[in-house]
């Protein structure tokens, strides 16, 4: 038989990703965390790309917040460096080596062993926390290093500190009692969610005992929560473990409170304003935690200015109440009763302005207008005269 002779007629423009990065480092990391850090070595190869943090989070739809995290993830796995300024913000990036681990099925004798990459290039920094990305992350294919590129920062840096090598653990899973807890978790998820747990379930609860550290006792209430709040998707699991984790929610008795506060001023909000048959929406439980948390109004403050509110548009605006609240914010009120004393100053300057702009009533009469004035004598003499 005549030997078959393969043409590649098909060009691509690719990205490559090291096959230890799949093979010792994608496993156990979080989606999303992957999902940045295939972002970063894509737009390593455009010359032309400038990327910032709020750029790449709308490219992948997902917060500001979960882009940081993904980069503090992979700066632990020594997979990425930051570079920050005096007030600790990142203005660069630098994508690391990744090791190099052999795997557990020998090496063919006759199969020369291919060095991995040559070192991690430098994304450097543009003013505006603007990334860069101006370097090629290409594995070396000869002795001496090649030039980047005319576009390339002339300040690229080549990480020449060795990375340890990452050692695949299972989770702080090493000891019965971790195992026992997450074998438990993952039960009592199947039971309240009513379905048997998907992979990427299971990895999202995983991914709660380990790299955030929540507690067993505490990622099931997180599951019961949400659940009696009417959520079973693990998606919004998720991104309310990530706001108690921000916001350093640490015991079940600290989500209880949390949890307390957040229904008793969503549902006194929502009853001032009449809308009893729903739950608020995205953007109008955004407005009652601006209010609560950012403002730091207490329940009767807010609901002082929803009543307001009503009162003057007839109607439930979170936007008036807003205004209101922003008001009352920039003038120091701290307690209701502040309320009152802006409230008797404002009807005195109302007073004294009406005072001031009240105008003398014009007498009622046929004669208000300004009368002509004849000399009589004058006139008679002209009179006479011109005879």
């Amino acid at each position: 038989m005549k030997t078959l002779i393969l043409k590649n007629k098909y060009q691509v423009n690719a990205t490559l990703v090291a096959n230890d990065f799949i093979d010792h480092y994608m496993s156990k990391a979080n989606g999303e965390f992957v999902k940045v850090y295939l972002f970063l070595l894509r737009h390593l190869d455009d010359p032309y790309s400038q990327l910032t943090i709020s750029a790449i989070a709308d490219s992948l739809d997902n917060t500001e917040k979960d882009i940081l995290r993904a980069f503090r993830y992979w700066e632990s796995e020594g997979l990425l460096s930051l570079e920050k300024d005096a007030d600790d913000q990142i203005i660069g990036l630098s994508l690391e080596k990744t090791i190099c681990v052999p795997l557990s099925h020998p090496t063919p004798p006759d199969t020369p062993t291919t060095p991995g990459p040559g070192g991690g290039k430098s994304l450097e920094s543009l003013p505006g926390e603007e990334i860069s990305s101006a370097a090629a992350f290409m594995p070396d294919v000869s002795a001496s290093d090649a030039p980047i590129s005319d576009m390339a920062a002339p300040s690229a840096a080549v990480s020449a500190a060795p990375v340890q090598t990452p050692v695949a653990q299972p989770i702080p899973l090493d000891s019965f009692r971790a195992q026992k807890e997450l074998k438990s978790l993952l039960f009592i998820a199947e039971q309240y969610l009513g379905k048997t747990l998907t992979k990427t379930d299971m990895d999202a609860i995983t991914y709660f005992y380990d790299t955030l550290g929540l507690s067993a006792d505490l990622i099931e209430y997180l599951i019961e929560s949400c659940v009696e709040n009417g959520h079973k998707s693990i998606r919004y699991i998720q991104k309310v473990a990530l706001s108690w984790f921000d916001d350093g929610v640490r015991t079940v008795a600290e989500a209880r409170q949390r949890s307390v506060n957040y229904n008793k001023n969503c549902y006194a909000v929502m009853n001032a304003f009449g809308l009893k048959n729903r739950a608020p929406g995205e953007a109008e439980l955004a407005y009652i935690k601006k209010w609560s948390e950012e403002f730091g109004f207490t329940l009767d403050i807010i609901l002082e200015a929803c009543n307001r509110t009503i009162s003057a548009t007839h109607q439930p605006s979170f936007e008036y109440t807003d205004s209101i609240l922003q008001k009352w914010r920039s003038r120091q009120v701290r307690k209701i009763q502040d309320i009152a004393a802006l409230d008797a100053a404002f009807q005195k300057e109302r007073s004294r302005s009406a005072a001031v702009s009240r105008v003398k009533p014009a007498a009622r009469n046929l004669n208000n207008f300004d009368r002509r004035s004849y000399d009589m004598d004058s006139l008679e003499e002209r009179l006479l005269n011109s005879n």
